[in-house]
């Protein structure tokens, strides 16, 4: 039978995910939904981003066998909850703080993600287990998301801010928005061999691989 992978996410940026899920199964049937009606979800609290997406995961869930939450914001605020009303494994994305603390070689690494994922407790407990010594910068990327959901690029304020964060010794750029990913081989550019580039896709085909393969593909992973 064929496999139904689930991608969620509020905007365009979850289609980024679904193209490296295609590469990896171009057997399987994808499913997407997104939520353009209240994107950006950055700005959102949790209650408000909980009413928002569990009625939308309730309704996708029936027809896939795992969902990946392609949303930083969403994973890093209510994985835990949505895990209890959905029945099916969800495969979350959130900023790759572990191995950018692990791969940095100055002891500053960039995360750039959305006002509501930096405030989390998810991603206050990723710096505080994984990050201890290391510097971790946060710049206001907090327009990013629009930005490339009305497909207005404007270069020249990420040319700034990844100019500032390397000149503040950042070796590792982590992209904690799958909307990022749309701007990666800008941000690329612009860091130019200076920094690393860090995003999760490879990570999360990895856990797919995993979760699919499992016999206990009704248990969470």
């Amino acid at each position: 039978m064929k496999q139904r992978i689930g991608v969620f996410d509020s905007g365009v940026g979850g289609l980024s995910v679904v193209n490296a899920i295609k590469d990896a199964f171009p057997d399987a049937e994808i499913i997407y939904v997104e939520d353009r009606d209240n994107v950006p979800y950055g700005s959102k609290s949790a209650d408000e981003l909980y009413k928002l997406v569990t009625p939308i995961l309730q309704q996708l869930w029936p027809r896939c066998d795992v969902i990946v939450v392609a949303c930083n914001t969403v994973t890093t605020n209510l994985i835990s909850e949505l895990r209890q009303v959905i029945p099916i494994p969800l495969i979350g994305m959130e900023p790759m703080v572990k191995p950018a603390a692990a791969r940095t070689k100055s002891g500053t690494i960039v995360v750039c993600a959305t006002p509501a994922t930096l405030a989390s407790e998810r991603y206050r407990w990723l710096k505080e287990t994984y990050a201890q010594g290391v510097t971790v910068l946060e710049p206001d990327c907090s327009e990013w998301a629009l930005m490339v959901e009305s497909n207005r690029m404007e270069r020249e304020t990420v040319h700034k801010t990844v100019e500032e964060v390397i000149a503040q010794g950042a070796d590792v750029i982590v992209l904690g928005c799958t909307h990022y990913h749309w701007i990666e081989e800008i941000i690329r550019a612009d860091a130019d061999g200076r920094a690393v580039i860090l995003q999760p896709e490879a990570a999360v085909i990895m856990q797919l691989r995993k979760t699919l393969a499992s016999s206990g593909a009704s248990s969470n992973p």
